[in-house]
Formats: structure tokens, C-alpha cells, sequence
């Protein structure tokens, strides 16, 4: 059997970190949430839901992403799965065995979760969030001949491909970094459709003006950056 870990970056989610882990299936070895400078009870209900809670008080959702990957590093068990996902309720938690599945039948290493226009909840994405979402895709397309269509939280990935990675980017850019290296690493990968919901809360990125420059920079800045190198 696969070992699987979620690693869940959360901050102040107190309202929805239970039911994201309530509706993670059981396959899944552990539920590591890395909380991200909460100043509610998030870490609480997360540990209380059964969790693993881990302490990242710098902020930025790579910062916490980076905190789960540490905590996966240090311990003995064994690790074959990481999978990602948010807190805010916004992914379908059961969708986790679709998404890895092509990994367990070793067809690619790394499968994206696409959330698709026609299994979006109306809302679910804001304008921005659409805009900025086709266009990195779009400048993937051109520059590196990618078919991603997405850049979506959910997301799995073998463990020693994720150590190769190495990944860096401590707050927006996160999850095209990752995939920007699997592209230029040549690693396989595949895109599973799944729902997306109207998120509990308010986003801490597409929710404001400032959230919404910073990710569009990073974006940007990571898809320039890979075009300079060989």
C-alpha cells in the first residue's frame, strides 16, 4: 500500500479546516495542517479533528507548504504521496483518490486537480482570479508548450519527485513554481477534473486588492524567470 500525506496550509480557517479534514478519505496515512500565523482556533480544530498541526508563523503559503514538506522530512515512516489541498472548503476533500490514482497506477508522478468551468460553483472564482489563472496558463502554452489549464490548489505528487523539485517560492507563486519545474524537468503529469466550490470565509487572496497584485506578480515573475534559463 501507498503511503499518503495531505499537507493542508491554513490560516484562519476555524470555520472550515474540520469539514476539509472530516471529508479527506481514509486511505490517506496522515493530515499534516500547517498553520499559517492563525489567530483563531484554527491549529484547535485541527487537532481536535485529528490532525497533525505544524507552526509556520512567517506568512505565505509556500512558507507553509515548506513547513509540511520539512515535517514529512523529518519523520521515520515512510512517505510515497504528497497531495495539497486548502483549507477553506473550496476543494472536494472525497476527490483526493480520483486525483491519485494515475500516481498509484504509475502512469505519471504528478496529477493536478483542474477545476473545470462547467464543475465550478458560480462565484466559486473571482474575475481576477480567471483572468489571471487563463493567462498563466496561456504564457505556459507559449513559452513552454505546456497543457496545463489550470494552476489549482489540489494537486499530488510523488515524494521523491517532490524532494527533486525543491521548491522555494514562500507565498503566491507557490503552485506555479511547482509546476513550471515539472515542465522543465520534463516529469509526466496529468490533469483530473474536479469540482470547486464557493470557499467558507473570505480568501485572503482574491479576497483583497493586495492579494490580488501580489499573486499576479509572482505568477508572472516565475514564468519569466524559467524563460531565461536553459
Amino acid at each position: 500500500m501507498k503511503k499518503i500525506r495531505v499537507i493542508i496550509p491554513a490560516y484562519n480557517e476555524e470555520k472550515s479546516v474540520n469539514e476539509v479534514i472530516n471529508a479527506i478519505p481514509s486511505v490517506v496515512e496522515e493530515i499534516i495542517v500547517a498553520n499559517n500565523g492563525s489567530t483563531d482556533s484554527t491549529a484547535k480544530v485541527a487537532k481536535n479533528a485529528g490532525a497533525t498541526v505544524v507552526s509556520e508563523p512567517r506568512m505565505g503559503y509556500g512558507y507553509a507548504c515548506l513547513k509540511g514538506i520539512d515535517y514529512i522530512s523529518s519523520i521515520k515512516e515512510r512517505t510515497d504521496i504528497v497531495v495539497f489541498l486548502d483549507a477553506d472548503f473550496s476543494d472536494e476533500p472525497e476527490c483526493l483518490t480520483e486525483i491519485v490514482q494515475p500516481i498509484l497506477n504509475g502512469e505519471v508522478p504528478f496529477v493536478l486537480g483542474t477545476r473545470i468551468k462547467k464543475l465550478r460553483d458560480k462565484g466559486s472564482m473571482t474575475p481576477p482570479q480567471i483572468f489571471g489563472n487563463d493567462l498563466a496558463c496561456f504564457l505556459m502554452k507559449l513559452f513552454y508548450r505546456s497543457t496545463f489549464t489550470d494552476l489549482g490548489p489540489f494537486r499530488a505528487i510523488e515524494w521523491e519527485v517532490l524532494k527533486e523539485l525543491n521548491m522555494k517560492d514562500t507565498t503566491y507563486g507557490w503552485t506555479i513554481e511547482m509546476q513550471l519545474k515539472v515542465i522543465k524537468q520534463k516529469i509526466p503529469y496529468k490533469e483530473v477534473p474536479v469540482p470547486y466550490k464557493k470557499r467558507i470565509g473570505v480568501s485572503k487572496v482574491s479576497g483583497t486588492i493586495k492579494g490580488v497584485i501580489f499573486a499576479g506578480f509572482k505568477i508572472l515573475f516565475w514564468i519569466f524567470k524559467f524563460s531565461f534559463k536553459k
